[in-house]
């Protein structure tokens, strides 16, 4: 998890609010409306556009921001320009590589699995993220950027999975995955052996094909 003190640009006092108001960690806020935290005495809007960006590099969001986003294939070049996470140049492979222990392999079996699926070249997304395919969504409040349609994350605490279960049959899927938790945009798990992989590639094949995408 990670401490608000971690997230570059912000202060104290807002992190001493959202403490307060019981929020632990950044991952805490993931869902919780703007307006709830925009309340809170020692919150301002700066503070928590940062907060916004620190949660949209871990492919999380605070809960208006994409509330009835639109999504279609394909990028535009169209994003917000407080949004700081783009596809960069470091190869997926040589990431996973350098990762720390069981990690290396729990990486190269989900590019595997991924690449499998999707039959795309994966991309790094900002420092830590793997995606797969081109998507560009538009918020209710007209906010919009370029993402990726799926891929995962395998940080040191948890594997993150996203994209994968906001489909109905996602949805459905995902209760015959095994052993996560769920956030406001991914799916946390521990390792893959605790999950079922066959129900984890029915659900990446879900989430390709409910975009319409095409290697």
């Amino acid at each position: 998890m990670t401490k608000f003190s971690e997230i570059p640009g912000t202060a104290t006092p807002l992190h001493r609010a959202l403490e307060g108001a019981g929020y632990p960690d950044l991952e805490s806020l993931n869902g919780v409306p703007y307006k709830t935290l925009i309340a809170l005495h020692g919150v301002g809007k700066t503070g928590l556009g940062r907060i916004q960006v620190a949660l949209e590099s871990r492919g999380l969001s605070l809960g208006e921001e994409t509330k009835g986003a639109t999504i279609t294939a394909g990028h535009t070049g169209k994003v917000a320009s407080d949004i700081k996470t783009h596809i960069t140049d470091v190869d997926p492979v040589a990431y996973v590589d350098g990762l720390e222990g069981r990690r290396v392999a729990h990486g190269h079996l989900l590019l595997s699995i991924f690449g499998r699926v999707t039959g795309a070249e994966p991309k790094m997304w900002g420092p830590s993220m793997i995606g797969y395919g081109e998507v560009h969504y538009v918020s209710h409040t007209g906010r919009e950027g370029d993402w990726f349609q799926c891929g995962f994350s395998p940080a040191k605490a948890k594997i993150s999975l996203y994209g994968l279960k906001d489909t109905p049959g996602g949805e459905e899927l995902l209760q015959k995955l095994g052993k996560y938790t769920e956030g406001k945009g991914c799916v946390y798990i521990n390792k893959p052996e605790d999950i079922d992989l066959e129900v984890l590639e029915a659900m990446i094949a879900e989430s390709w094909a409910g975009q319409n995408l095409t290697p």
